[in-house]
């Protein structure tokens, strides 16, 4: 009975462990930090894409890019990685006591709230 005992004490322990190594690495939960960050997201990831304004939800898993050519970026965390998709207006959203939610039109982006945003990104 005191092995067993003694035995899922180590491997909690090791979990643990484990755990904080992962923690102290930042892997696992990516966010997007700020408007310049989801800009050049934007970018990278969208070919001739030409940010001009951007807004970050407020839990950093989402962003709305507005592009020089009114199409807009929407950006979301997949794990680590930013997935992003371009929409060309008129974009399908809908206000949410969460925050704005936008319909991608594409099944496996599937629709995106952004958390704390209550508009599109208007340039500046």
């Amino acid at each position: 009975m005191i092995e067993k005992l003694i035995i899922v004490a180590g491997s909690l322990v090791a979990v643990l462990i484990l755990a904080g190594i992962a923690w102290a690495l930042r892997l696992g939960g990516g966010r997007i930090a700020d408007e310049g960050e989801a800009r050049t997201a934007a970018e990278d990831a969208l070919s001739g894409f030409d940010a001009v304004a951007a807004e970050v939800a407020s839990d950093g898993q989402a962003a709305l890019v507005l592009g020089r050519d009114g199409s807009l970026a929407l950006l979301k965390m997949h794990g680590t990685q930013v997935a992003a998709r371009r929409l060309h207006p008129p974009f399908e959203t809908e206000a949410t006591p969460e925050g704005l939610r936008i319909a991608t039109g594409d099944a496996r982006f599937g629709r995106v709230t952004i958390r704390g945003v209550d508009a599109i990104p208007a340039a500046r």
